[in-house]
Formats: structure tokens, C-alpha cells, sequence
């Protein structure tokens, strides 16, 4: 086997030991607390690791978009959670292409209007598509406020025949704004809450909610312990990056995802990788994430500052002496894994810096 440092770069790296270590802690806590879990795809964007999910115990999978739907039910999945609004006809009709291949779907609701585009679509095939009311625990981006907007949205559901209310679920990515385990762990109650009490009030009222699932990687620990939680959805956690890390959620040892960079440029005061905005992002938290210092952590040396990144070039500035030199190779940790996956089109899969084998990023720049 070959090292990872003998790689032409920059490449993506992936820790296979640590990845099977995050996943496992996942399902270790769902267990314990007797949730099912239904983890976001759009942070590893890959079929191969949706199905070692499933293969783990996973429910089904989370999407962001039609598209990585339709990538993973092409990979084999079955149960796919589509957890983003959907009303415009041409995407009505990929839902039902979904639908008629026997992929068991799952979408996001949050408007009345959206409902009667869904079922005049639907109405001319017969299909039955199973809906979600999305609830807006925080976040302030999509989703109905908690309690009898919930109500509303249930009873309009109840109306419309080929539509069918299947569960309650929420997103707290407002937490990645936090300042504080503390403040994490507010937010992580106040989700859990949003569902579990909007569910309540449905079933009072004479219509079930089979399930009531909460996400976020910084909070699923908290939200998913809250009574009546049924369904944990997180993403990031399989591989955990710098903001992650910032949060205080997890530490650099468990963080599976790197990038492997050269030195090609060593100045008086500072050194150049090849790695820059095209690769690493200029990501440093979409909701406010203040936490991280510069655009990625770079192993090993904690003297290093990636300040600033171009296009193709990652400056580093350095307090200190450091060793590095011309074409020396330098594993890079990013701020926010998700973002850099996209970037690229396959995983080098490694343990203890060897070369096991590759994974195709199937789902790359699916955002139709």
C-alpha cells in the first residue's frame, strides 16, 4: 500500500478508522435513547456511505435537493426524506419518477399554497406522496412556527388525497452560531420542543404523527433526548470539521476529513500551499459561526495560519520558526467538510496514512 503523502495534490483525503468511529458513536447514541436515525447525505454526497449507513441501521437517508435524491435512489436507497420545500412543476414531476421507481419519499412542507401545487400535480397519476410539515425551531429560513401553525398546516394536509402526513421535523442551524456548549445546548432543547410539543398538539386534536425528527449535528444529542423525539438526522457527524470543532461538539482527532496540500512557496514571511478558495472554500460558518481561525487547520503545526486563500493559493503566515520547505505535503482539516466534498470528485480512502481505495462523491453539484 501506498502512503497518502506519495499522492499528487491536493486531494481529498478520508480517514476511514475515524469516519467508522463517528458513525459508530451515532447509532451507539440512537440506541441508547431508541431513536431511528435518518442521516443527511449532503455532507458525504456519496452512495457508497449512504449504504454503509443503511448497513449500520439507518431508516433511510435526508437530502438536501431533488437531485442528490435522485442520486442516491439511483445507489440503491429506498427511503429518502427530501428536506427542502418543493412546489414547481417540472420538480412535482421528478418527485413522481421517484415515486413510480419505488422509492419510499418523503417531502418538506411549510405553506399551505405548496400543498395544492403538490396535489394538483399529483392528482393526474394517482401517486400518494408522504409529507413532512417543517418546523422553524430558531433558524428563521423555512419552516412554520411551532404549535398552531403546525395545527393548520396537519389539517390542511388531512384534506388532500394524495397527499399523506407522515411526520414533524425540524433544523436548529442557528446552533452553529452558538457562542457556548451552553447556548447549544438551549437551542438543542428548544428543537427538540418545537417538534415534540407541535406533535402533541396534532394528536390531541385527532391526527397521529408517526415520526418527529430533529437534526443538526451540534445538537442532535441534546434535541434527540427530549421526550417524545422519535428520529435523529445528523450529517456532519461522520465527519466533523473545524467548525465542529470550534463548537466545542468535537475534537481534531475525531475530524475524518482532511486535504492534502503541497508547499509551493516558502517566503520570510509566510508559505504558500496549492491549496485555495477553489478547494478549501472561504466557508467559515453559513450562520454566523465565529469560532474558527483562519480557512482550515493544518495537522501538525500549530504555528500555521491559513490567512488568506485565492483562487489556487492557500497564504500561510507562522509566529516562530517552522520546518517546511518546497514541495514538503501537509494534511489540512476544513472549516466546513460539507461545502469541500463538493468541490471534488472523489475520496482517497486511508488508514494510518495508507492508501486503501477510492469513493466517487456521486452527488457533486447536484443543486436542482
Amino acid at each position: 500500500m501506498s502512503s497518502i503523502f506519495e499522492l499528487d495534490t491536493p486531494t481529498l483525503l478520508l480517514d476511514k478508522h475515524k469516519m467508522q468511529r463517528n458513525l459508530e458513536d451515532i447509532f451507539k447514541f440512537a440506541r441508547q435513547n431508541g431513536l431511528s436515525v435518518r442521516p443527511h447525505s449532503k455532507t458525504h454526497k456519496s452512495g457508497y456511505i449512504a449504504e454503509l449507513q443503511q448497513e449500520a441501521g439507518a431508516v433511510g437517508i435526508t437530502t438536501a435537493k431533488i437531485g442528490e435524491a435522485e442520486v442516491m435512489a439511483h445507489a440503491g436507497i429506498r427511503d429518502i426524506l427530501i428536506a427542502y420545500p418543493v412546489s414547481s412543476s417540472i420538480k412535482i414531476e421528478r418527485l413522481i419518477h421517484l415515486l413510480r421507481n419505488g422509492t419510499r419519499l418523503k417531502i418538506a412542507v411549510d405553506q399551505k399554497e405548496q400543498l395544492h401545487f403538490l396535489q394538483k400535480g399529483l392528482e393526474h397519476c394517482g401517486e400518494i406522496l408522504e409529507v413532512w410539515i417543517k418546523v422553524n425551531s430558531g433558524l428563521n429560513r423555512c419552516g412554520v412556527n411551532p404549535g398552531k401553525e403546525v395545527l393548520s398546516l396537519a389539517e390542511q394536509i388531512q384534506l388532500l388525497p394524495n397527499l399523506k402526513l407522515g411526520g414533524i421535523f425540524t433544523h436548529a442551524g442557528h446552533s452553529y452560531a452558538a457562542v457556548s456548549v451552553k447556548e447549544i445546548e438551549k437551542i438543542g432543547k428548544n428543537e427538540g420542543l418545537a417538534v415534540s410539543e407541535s406533535a402533541k398538539l396534532c394528536e390531541v386534536n385527532g391526527i397521529p404523527i408517526p415520526v418527529r425528527s430533529v437534526g443538526s449535528t451540534p445538537t442532535y444529542k441534546i434535541a434527540g433526548k427530549v421526550n417524545g423525539i422519535t428520529e435523529i438526522r445528523p450529517g456532519n457527524a461522520i465527519f466533523f470539521d473545524m467548525i465542529q470543532v470550534g463548537l466545542g461538539v468535537t475534537t481534531l482527532e475525531n475530524c475524518a476529513l482532511s486535504v492534502l496540500a503541497s508547499v509551493v512557496g516558502v517566503y520570510n514571511n509566510r508559505i504558500v500551499v496549492d491549496t485555495g478558495s477553489k478547494i478549501l472554500c472561504l466557508d467559515k460558518g453559513a450562520h454566523g459561526n465565529t469560532t474558527v481561525n483562519g480557512f482550515g487547520h493544518i495537522v501538525g503545526h500549530p504555528n500555521l495560519l491559513i490567512e488568506r486563500l485565492s483562487e489556487e493559493h492557500g497564504i500561510v503566515s507562522f509566529t516562530g520558526d517552522h520546518s517546511l520547505k518546497l514541495n514538503d505535503k501537509v494534511r489540512i482539516i476544513p472549516n466546513h467538510a460539507c461545502v469541500v466534498v463538493n468541490q471534488n470528485e472523489e475520496y482517497v480512502v486511508h488508514q494510518q496514512n495508507c492508501v486503501l481505495e477510492t469513493w466517487k462523491v456521486d452527488a457533486r453539484g447536484k443543486v436542482k
